[in-house]
């Protein structure tokens, strides 16, 4: 019981042979009253893992004189120093693979995280920023990865074994962590580039970091609030109340759902719980840079308790816990510790970086998402974001194996642990979380460009895909769109109509659409067009019936570019 998932009410084995939109009902209503169904020892596991995290920093605080362990941590956990390490431990903490994307819920199980295990081992897929160029443009990692890696992280173990990380060791891990990033954009993101990077910017650019750590961290609320200005989030509160391990009174679930089980569309009570949300995400930041200090102050930190613990509690697919800690104690330091810190003192250079950091890229981000990382936007729980589903015919997916990786193929994964029908039940629920976002009610629309006959095909999610063949993922469809698709192709030859991959963009602001492509691993593109948003809010995630032709879809076998 323990070790043991929530069992689906069907029987996988006879769910898998079904048609797609029996299928699709089915996991549906399923996830609506139990969610991914995690074992009680994978939550566990999870607790155990932040209590890590914590260790680690206190670990790491203890090499700064004055600064003691657990006994007197009421003394010193406010110092700078302690923020500083609190930052670079959590970007050691995140490039190692420890963090975001890792574990049971972003579909790791044996090993149950990739970082180190792919980083620093050549052979293994890379997406570099770009591709083809001499030396740095490589889709395998070499030696001169590996040893950026390696370097990344030994200067930052230096940096947290210091009484106080010097500014030498910060600006070798400034100039570090892009440079490795140009060679693999995946380590870029994992390193949290828009948060801790530029927060470690900021410590080398002013003496006085706290203005500067201050717009930083206030940038990431503001611009989370923002990317929910849409109809997405309030599919997302349905998604993570029914998932959350917290929350489990059926009857409370079912209060997510207009009726459930034949209509999974965000109730009332939904809606308003997102625009509470959206409403909270824009308050916290605001209070916190008004208050310096007092009741405003004050009820700012209740209100971002009360956001993170939100979030927190409902164990969110792809586990950002650390990263929500962390905003925690950064609000305490900042806005709490330093309440009567103002924006005066700010220097120049930090000016321009914060600008481009937390004004320019969010903004852009927003406006072309597709041009963008939703991590660097600061597109958090929005629910609008670049996807992809990877459709492999019969067991093409073999064909992987020819990849260096570390993780096996996901039902290999599981049957270590589970038999077969219980790995399905369990893997099945991906198909859900995927269609009951409101961006996911397009692929019932998208399916007949792709397949001729979806039941011939297995259904993987990109971030599986990704997570298997580059070591990282959480939710950015970038990683798992045609760069990926181009190096699994060279690597795993597939036939033509072995691999058929859907990718499906971020709605941009100010636009009502969602623009998708449907790619062959040998031909190329075979179907691209655009999807109204205000249609999809009324489709059910199952619903195929009434399909209207695709815009501007277009039916070809043009060699995989773009």
């Amino acid at each position: 019981m323990f070790l043991s998932p929530i069992k689906p009410p069907y029987d996988p084995i006879a769910w898998a042979a079904k048609p797609f939109a029996e299928k699709s009902r089915l996991v549906c209503a399923a996830w609506a009253m139990q969610g991914y169904g995690t074992p009680i020892a994978v939550y566990l596991a999870y607790a155990l893992k932040v209590g890590l995290y914590i260790g680690g920093w206190v670990l790491f605080c203890t090499f700064t004189p004055g600064m003691g362990g657990l006994g007197d941590i009421a003394s010193w956990w406010l110092r700078p120093e302690a923020f500083q390490k609190a930052i670079l431990w959590s970007m050691l903490f995140e490039i190692l693979g420890l963090g975001c994307g890792s574990g049971p819920l972003t579909g790791r199980y044996l090993p149950p995280l990739g970082g180190v295990l792919y980083f620093l081992r050549p052979g293994t897929t890379k997406l570099p920023a770009f591709p083809g160029a001499p030396i740095i443009g490589a889709s395998r990692r070499g030696l001169i990865d590996v040893a950026l890696y390696a370097g990344i992280c030994t200067t930052l173990v230096g940096a947290l074994v210091s009484g106080r990380p010097s500014t030498g060791l910060l600006i070798a891990i400034v100039m570090l962590v892009p440079a490795a990033g140009i060679l693999d954009k995946t380590l870029f993101l994992a390193a949290r580039g828009e948060h801790y990077w530029t927060t470690t910017m900021v410590f080398v650019l002013a003496s006085n970091f706290i203005p500067g750590a201050k717009v930083v961290q206030a940038s990431l609320w503001f611009w989370a609030g923002f990317s929910k200005l849409n109809h997405h989030f309030p599919a997302v509160v349905c998604v993570m109340t029914s998932n959350s391990p917290v929350l489990r009174l059926q009857r409370f679930r079912r209060l997510m759902y207009r009726s459930y089980p034949n209509d999974l569309t965000p109730s009332r009570l939904a809606v308003l719980m997102s625009y509470m949300g959206t409403a909270l995400e824009f308050s916290v930041p605001v209070l916190l840079i008004a208050g310096r200090g007092g009741a405003i102050t004050v009820a700012g930190l209740i209100l971002m308790l009360l956001l993170h613990a939100y979030v927190t509690s409902n164990v969110p697919m792809g586990v950002p816990i650390e990263w929500n800690v962390l905003m925690v104690y950064g609000a305490f330091f900042l806005f709490w510790q330093h309440a009567a810190d103002g924006f005066a003192g700010i220097t120049g250079p930090v000016v321009a970086l914060v600008l481009v950091m937390c004004v320019v890229i969010p903004l852009l981000g927003n406006l072309f998402p597709s041009a963008v990382s939703f991590l660097l936007a600061m597109r958090y729980y929005a629910g609008n974001w670049a996807y992809s589903v990877w459709l492999f015919k019969g067991e093409s997916y073999r064909k992987l194996d020819r990849l260096t990786k570390s993780s096996p193929w996901i039902y290999d994964q599981l049957g270590r642990m589970y038999d077969r029908a219980t790995s399905i039940g369990i893997f099945g629920k991906v198909m859900a979380f995927r269609l009951m976002h409101l961006h996911g009610r397009a692929l019932s629309l998208i399916l007949p460009d792709a397949v001729p006959r979806i039941e011939d095909y297995e259904w993987i999610d990109g971030e599986v895909v990704a997570g298997l063949a580059l070591g990282w993922n959480f939710g950015e469809g970038h990683l798992h769109s045609e760069q990926l698709l181009r190096s699994l192709q060279e690597q795993c030859g597939f036939e033509a109509g072995e691999l058929r991959v859907i990718m499906v963009e971020s709605q941009p602001l100010g636009r009502q659409t969602l623009h998708y492509r449907v790619r062959d691993a040998r031909t190329g593109l075979v179907a691209s067009g655009d999807v109204d948003v205000r249609d999809l809010r009324t489709r059910q995630p199952w619903d195929v019936a009434g399909r209207a032709p695709a815009p501007e879809a277009t039916a070809v076998a043009a060699p995989l570019a773009g």
